[in-house]
């Protein structure tokens, strides 16, 4: 398979979580992939969300696509993993989810595996973070084994009952080798009802150089939607003109910071492609202006 003409990729790749409902038919994630290029975007997550059933060969001909159209690749691993379950057989089932999303995303070309985390369970954070670290440390153990090369992402998570914090997940991230943060700012948003505008983005952006150097801001995976939340935190996700989020100001600290990554949009179907569009537009045009680039000249 002949790749394209390597389009021009921002530092911040963006693209959505999911394929879309018009993307080409017979669909499919190969056909989301070049779809997406067609609309100008550098980056997809795959949503294995419910299970990984996928074989070898389907994994090749997503990896070949990817790299036919310059698109980078993510996993959304299944709902169903807790890294504080409850019983044993709940844990191996756990494991064995994210172990599975591990193994075929990495088959398939993606180097990002975004998970959720898990729940409190009415426990002490403190206690509950550090069964998540022995967890992982037993995880990407297994993965180093088999030479699956991937960072798991623990994601930031939206609920006050749910363990991922902003701080937990940096120092996951610090603590086991082959870990590194999904920052989802719309679940830290909905968890605290702050978090949300330029000064506070700044704050979490140093904590996260502060934590994991440089490379924290260089390798950043983030999730991105409006979202609606009450007292007890995220509710659902919303198109970004149906909620609160302050998008451009994440977007100016990003481009201050020289953030580089991808972005992963998760508004519900079909919002995600127009909020898409919205987001890599409005971080061009940041960009454009703190570089001093006359954006009239760019047009002559």
């Amino acid at each position: 398979m002949a790749k394209q003409t390597a389009p021009v990729i921002d530092p911040i790749r963006v693209g959505v979580v999911g394929a879309p409902t018009i993307t080409p038919k017979p669909g499919g994630t190969p056909a989301a992939i070049a779809f997406l290029r067609s609309m100008g975007f550098d980056h997809f997550e795959i949503a294995w969300v419910q299970s990984v059933r996928v074989n070898d060969d389907s994994c090749a001909e997503m990896k070949a696509t990817a790299e036919k159209h310059y698109v980078s690749l993510s996993v959304h691993a299944p709902y169903f993993i807790n890294l504080n379950s409850q019983t044993d057989e709940l844990m191996r089932k756990s494991d064995e989810r994210l172990l599975a999303a591990a193994r075929k995303g990495y088959l398939a070309g993606a180097t990002e595996i975004v998970f959720h985390p898990g729940s409190y369970h009415n426990q002490p954070p403190e206690q509950v973070y550090e069964r998540a670290k022995e967890k992982l440390l037993e995880l990407t153990a297994i993965l180093r084994k088999e030479k699956v090369k991937v960072n798991l992402r623990p994601e930031t998570m939206g609920k006050t009952a749910m363990f991922g914090t902003l701080e937990e997940t940096i120092q996951l991230s610090a603590d086991v080798p082959g870990v590194l943060p999904a920052i989802d700012f719309a679940h830290l948003h909905a968890r605290t009802g702050k978090l949300n505008t330029y000064e506070e983005f700044s704050e979490m952006l140093k904590k996260v150089e502060k934590g994991l150097g440089r490379r924290g801001l260089d390798s950043l995976h983030i999730h991105l939607s409006g979202i609606a939340y009450g007292p007890k935190g995220e509710k659902n996700h919303l198109p970004l003109n149906e909620a609160d989020m302050n998008y451009r100001a994440l977007l100016q600290a990003l481009v201050d910071f020289d953030c580089k990554g991808s972005i992963a949009v998760e508004a519900p179907d079909p919002f995600h492609l127009a909020d898409a569009m919205t987001i890599q537009a409005t971080y061009r045009r940041l960009k454009q202006l703190k570089e001093g680039i006359d954006l009239e000249q760019l047009a002559d």
